[in-house]
């Protein structure tokens, strides 16, 4: 009697209708995956892209690499009018079972109800006629669509699709009651600091449960937008990790393999008193009788494969990596010739600086081990290229300025030139008085007046005006330069501006708009300040750059308005009136906690009672509020940066607010509770 079964999972770098990409993905992992991509979003309504699906369903159908193997696939297929994300389960060249997704995601960054309908009817299947040019290959008129489980000769498999995983009536627990001792789960969860062990613990904890044996593919790589999808492909067999797979790596194609026995998982579900008394009662699924067997009948001598421990990054290394690779696939998919960024010698430009570096680490090192090669070249226009060292790398594709006014001081150009020449970056220095003074010029002769910084004697108006000239120049210099500098040098191809402005500073609104904020892409925007402070000390540990420690000890600065006696007079936290420790525990209160003003005022008065008195507490929550809502208007356009926080701003699809808010939020500042009123416009 056969017993083990070998099962096989994938994580892919799939791209957004990149048909004939993801069809040679698919093709080298013979797994689950899915046609599309993940963020096909609104091209989900075109019947080109259901067209397309299909033509690609057709190829792997006919194909000799899928023979003998149940394959799992995922693409939108419209029934009676009715478009469903779906999952195409097929064996050689017979669709099996078409399964649409019951449970949708609809929430953070996830849309999928703008698109898809839920299956609703449970247990239920119905035919669904082919299109004509499946039905050529196939031989098949219909097919069943709707929520069945496969019968093999040895065993029952069922199908998850990604949300239904995290859903509190999960199909596995019923599917798992019914008999089902495989599932398979073809997911697109995407990279936030700190998730990994979430998703590990679900897919644990649904065979610790109930037992058998769950499959999870994982969707990886930058599929078109500012997601990181960061794999982590897994096998988990009653309870226990089986296989892991990477979660950040620049291999467009991963596939793992572990061969289990099949009588692990019924003798586990036997001892389970509890769940075989709601096992006898269940109502059965529809079951899909398939002529083949996974296990051989003479498989006694075949070894499996033993638990393993999951092997969890630290928040630092996430950073280093994460971000890292999404630029990496950013910049091969965008045909450009490298990066460009604005160094001014502080953290947030620094620790995007250290992320190019990374990147560049790990194309050396995925070098090194026979991949991305193909994609250096092209970069670089260099057919014979073969990147060795990292800085050497970092040389060819990475431009660094520093763009220093009458403002700036001489440590922060210091700073960014150690930092440049440790990372090996192209480094440019520059001025731009003479580009401020021709603008302020310009209002001047046609006003009739000059502004003047605030420490000689300018309103606040003037000093912030002046301070904006600066930032906004800094920004259309860094597309001049981005563009032609290759040029310059003898080089072909542009340069992708980076952008590095953290989430705490969005959220607060500290920056100025179209200004060196607004770059094509900004792969710190997702991160917090304090991440970022820990981020530069591993880098300093980790990769040698000694310049990072003076950056580090250096307090935060804009260094917009005139130095006193050489030095730094502005501080960011200063400026803002707040802490970046605060504004983080702002971010997470607005928009994790979901609290208004009054809400967060009460939190926030038990959080903070050893610091600070409740008018403090008052006072800082109104004007985080003010300037909040005042420069709300500032994330209609910010620059596409990497997600990594659950509190980001970013107006895009995540954080949907107005724009325009009344600033004073006299109702919500006057608001009290019960017997005890806590005005906050009285504090």
């Amino acid at each position: 009697m056969g017993r083990t079964v070998t099962v096989a999972t994938c994580a892919l770098n799939q791209w957004a209708l990149d048909f004939d990409g993801n069809l040679a993905r698919i093709f080298k992992s013979k797994g689950a995956a899915r046609l599309l991509g993940y963020g096909c979003s609104d091209h989900y309504y075109e019947s080109d892209t259901l067209l397309h699906s299909f033509e690609v369903l057709a190829k792997l159908l006919e194909s000799p690499a899928t023979q003998d193997i149940i394959c799992d696939v995922g693409m939108p297929v419209m029934c009676r009018n009715v478009r469903y994300n779906c999952r195409v389960i097929f064996l050689n060249k017979k669709i099996l079972l078409i399964r649409p997704k019951m449970i949708l995601a609809n929430a953070g960054n996830y849309r999928e109800l703008r698109w898809f309908t839920p299956w609703s009817r449970a247990r239920r299947v119905e035919e669904y006629f082919l299109p004509r040019m499946i039905q050529e290959v196939t031989g098949q008129e219909t097919v069943p669509f709707g929520d069945a489980v496969l019968a093999t000769k040895d065993t029952c498999l069922g199908s998850e699709i990604c949300e239904e995983l995290w859903a509190p009536n999960s199909p596995h627990i019923e599917m798992g009651l019914d008999g089902v001792e495989i599932f398979t789960n073809s997911s697109g969860s995407h990279h936030v600091l700190r998730k990994a062990h979430t998703r590990v613990d679900l897919v644990n904890s649904a065979t610790a449960k109930n037992g058998g044996i769950y499959i999870l593919a994982n969707q990886k790589g930058c599929d078109g937008d500012r997601l990181y999808y960061d794999g982590c492909a897994m096998i988990s067999m009653n309870g226990d990790t089986i296989a892991q797979g990477s979660q950040f790596s620049l291999n467009d194609v991963e596939v793992l393999v572990a061969t289990l026995d099949l009588e692990d998982v019924r003798s586990y579900r036997a001892e389970i008193s509890s769940r075989n008394l709601v096992a006898s009662k269940v109502n059965s699924y529809p079951r899909i009788k398939v002529n083949f067997a996974l296990s051989c009948s003479d498989d006694v001598c075949v070894s499996t494969c033993e638990p393993i421990k999951w092997r969890y990054y630290s928040p630092e290394e996430e950073i280093s990596l994460g971000p890292a690779c999404w630029l990496w696939d950013y910049l091969r998919r965008s045909n450009q010739a490298g990066f460009l960024l604005p160094l001014s010698g502080g953290i947030d430009s620094s620790a995007t600086a250290c992320i190019v570096y990374s990147m560049c680490r790990q194309v050396c090192l995925a070098v090194k081990n026979g991949r991305v090669l193909a994609d250096v070249r092209r970069i670089v226009y260099d057919e014979t290229y073969t990147p060795t060292d990292s800085r050497e790398l970092c040389g060819r594709i990475f431009t660094t300025c520093y763009m220093a006014s009458k403002n700036s001081s001489q440590d922060t150009y210091n700073r960014a030139k150690l930092l440049a020449e440790q990372i090996g970056s192209y480094h440019v220095n520059l001025n731009i008085d003479v580009a401020v003074k021709a603008i302020v010029g310009i209002f001047r002769a046609v006003m009739g007046r000059s502004p003047q910084f605030r420490v000689y004697g300018g309103s606040s108006r003037e000093n912030l005006a002046l301070q904006n000239v600066q930032a906004r120049i800094r920004m259309v210099l860094a597309y001049l330069f981005a563009q032609l500098s290759h040029w310059a040098r003898g080089m072909p191809g542009g340069l992708l501006v980076l952008g590095s402005a953290n989430v705490d500073e969005s959220l607060r609104g500290y920056l100025t708009k179209y200004d060196c904020s607004s770059a094509d892409i900004n792969p710190i925007g997702g991160i917090s300040k304090t991440d970022l402070r820990c981020f530069i000390q591993y880098c300093m540990e980790n990769f040698q750059l000694t310049a990072l420690g003076s950056i580090m000890s250096a307090p935060p600065t804009a260094e917009l308005e005139p130095l006193a006696d050489g030095q730094v007079s502005q501080t960011d936290e200063e400026d803002m009136g707040m802490t970046y420790t605060e504004l983080s525990v702002y971010g997470k209160l607005r928009k994790i906690t979901k609290t208004g003003p009054y809400s967060m005022f009460c939190k926030l008065i038990n959080m903070w009672k050893e610091i600070f008195t409740p008018r403090e507490v008052a006072s800082k929550v109104k004007h985080f509020f003010r300037m909040y809502s005042v420069n709300r208007h500032k994330m209609t356009t910010l620059t596409p940066a990497y997600h990594a926080e659950n509190y980001s701003p970013e107006d895009n699809r995540f954080d949907l607010r107005p724009f325009l808010y009344n600033t004073a939020w006299t109702w919500q500042f006057r608001e009290s509770s019960g017997s005890h009123s806590y005005d906050l416009l009285g504090f």
